[in-house]
């Protein structure tokens, strides 16, 4: 981490891509704290992704909400950080990092308040849509300041570290949706699932302001309004009639705003190659070689997996299989120690295995995805926690080793100028494919449930689950060969 940064009044640091931060071996006692700040804040952000997923039956009880909602829940999260992230990540490279983390953080500690606080599903929704408006402004500035931050083998493990901060997360939050609200606390039900993250954000804010260092992109022109306009709207037009499409038995509008938001999407394309050297959203030399581009086609799917398999797994174990929310949490928390121990090896690994080790374990997860729904179709309608306890273990370990290497070869060839657009574009991969794996739930899941309690519908429609998500990650191991087949050369 750069030690003038460091040693120097957070109102005062500035890094540019003109002098980037000397690396030691060993990073200072405020390095770590920074780094430790960003990690909680990355924790914050994305356990609310998944924080739901448990405590959606309880919701749903509480709160009166019908399938379309419960879909709403994890949507209205994932639109608005899909639609921003870009727009956050540039607007984080123009006027500053921190600065733009500290806002974020701002509006998602606000916005968890109201979710807490929300009477019915229409308030909660909206809270939830407002907290991914601060997550869009905060997980931008994370990736970008550990990519302009750390260099040599500090900084494959800060990109490992992140990575398994995301692992945990991803399954961290089921967990305590589970525990938060089979504790009750208070009488609250499932509210205290979003009210932790008030204390948690005031001291990202705090500690944050003190030791993560400003950095922007060196010369700091007007943002692209017109380019933010366009990419909110073609994500909208695409995402909204995939997620309502399966309730309106497919009208044709929905047909039409997909086409339309392909075609905005084609004028968003054209409006950036006419702004290329004049502070673009999105710079297009990054889609140069295969690097950046097949590693962010590989977070699509990733994302996309996520979105289909995660809130469908618990609707499985909680009404198939007749499981308690915290018994469901127990269930999330056997995929968890499986992530943990992936993304470990990848942590520790420090880049040196380069795409091999995200590909095997691609490869652990398609078979141990296969075997999943083997058992699961066998007939195991008492199917136990001890009874699925290794291919779920052995999902979460594959899914572990992808994290942190993906990110960190899918940037390291970015230019520290373009580290926040390149950081958002590679963020909202993951949650645009998100948001479009909750959409497939209604043409995978719902439409065969209904939403139906009924066990038998919810085990045969999670196999069906179980068989797209092996597809999605055959075609993200194969993206992955766009990656670096050998490891570049580090030095401590």
């Amino acid at each position: 981490m750069s030690s003038s940064a460091l040693d120097s009044e957070p109102e005062h640091t500035t890094q540019t891509s003109n002098h980037p931060a000397p690396h030691h071996p060993r990073m200072a006692l405020a390095a770590r704290i920074a780094l430790l700040v960003l990690l909680t804040a990355e924790l914050m952000d994305i356990l609310d992704q998944s924080v739901v997923l448990t405590a959606l039956p309880a919701i749903q009880e509480s709160t009166g909400a019908g399938p379309a909602a419960l879909q709403w829940l994890t949507t209205g999260y994932s639109l608005p950080v899909a639609i921003g992230l870009i727009t956050g990540g540039r607007l984080g490279d123009l006027y500053g990092r921190r600065r733009l983390l500290l806002i974020g953080t701002v509006v998602f500690t606000t916005a968890s308040l109201l979710c807490g606080l929300a009477a019915g599903p229409g308030v909660l929704i909206g809270a939830r849509a407002l907290q991914g408006v601060g997550v869009a402004l905060m997980i931008p500035q994370i990736l970008a300041t550990l990519h302009v931050t750390f260099e040599g083998r500090n900084r494959s493990k800060a990109f490992g570290l992140y990575g398994a901060v995301l692992s945990i997360a991803n399954v961290l939050g089921p967990v305590m949706g589970g525990l938060l609200t089979e504790a009750d606390l208070f009488g609250l039900s499932w509210r205290p699932i979003f009210l932790v993250n008030v204390p948690v954000g005031l001291a990202v804010l705090v500690l944050g302001r003190k030791f993560v260092p400003e950095s922007t992109e060196k010369k700091a022109n007007r943002p692209d309004l017109t380019g933010m306009a366009l990419s909110a709207l073609a994500i909208v037009l695409i995402i909204f009639p995939l997620t309502e499409g399966h309730l309106h038995d497919w009208p044709l509008w929905c047909f039409a705003l997909l086409g339309a938001g392909l075609l905005v999407l084609a004028v968003f394309l054209r409006h950036q190659r006419r702004k290329q050297g004049n502070a673009p959203l999105v710079p297009l030399s990054l889609f140069q070689g295969r690097q950046f581009p097949g590693g962010t086609a590989a977070q699509l799917m990733h994302g996309l997996l996520c979105g289909l398999f995660f809130m469908t797994w618990t609707l499985y174990l909680q009404r198939a299989l007749g499981m308690s929310p915290f018994q469901a949490a127990l269930a999330f928390v056997l995929l968890s120690v499986g992530e943990l121990a992936g993304a470990t090896i990848a942590a520790k690994s420090a880049g040196r295995f380069a795409r091999r080790l995200p590909q095997t374990g691609a490869l652990i997860t398609i078979a141990a995805t296969v075997g999943y729904g083997l058992q699961i179709a066998a007939g195991q309608a008492d199917l136990t926690l001890l009874g699925m306890t290794v291919p779920v273990v052995l999902i979460g370990f594959g899914l572990g080793m992808v994290s942190g290497p993906l990110a960190d070869m899918s940037l390291a060839k970015v230019p520290h100028d373009d580290a926040g657009a390149a950081s958002g574009l590679f963020n909202t991969a993951m949650h645009l494919g998100i948001a479009l794996g909750t959409a497939l739930t209604a043409l995978v899941f719902f439409a065969t449930t209904d939403g139906s309690p009924d066990a038998d519908l919810n085990r045969d429609a999670f196999i069906t689950v179980l068989w797209w998500v092996g597809s999605l990650l055959a075609l993200m191991w194969a993206l992955m060969f766009c990656l670096p087949k050998k490891a570049d050369n580090q030095t401590d």
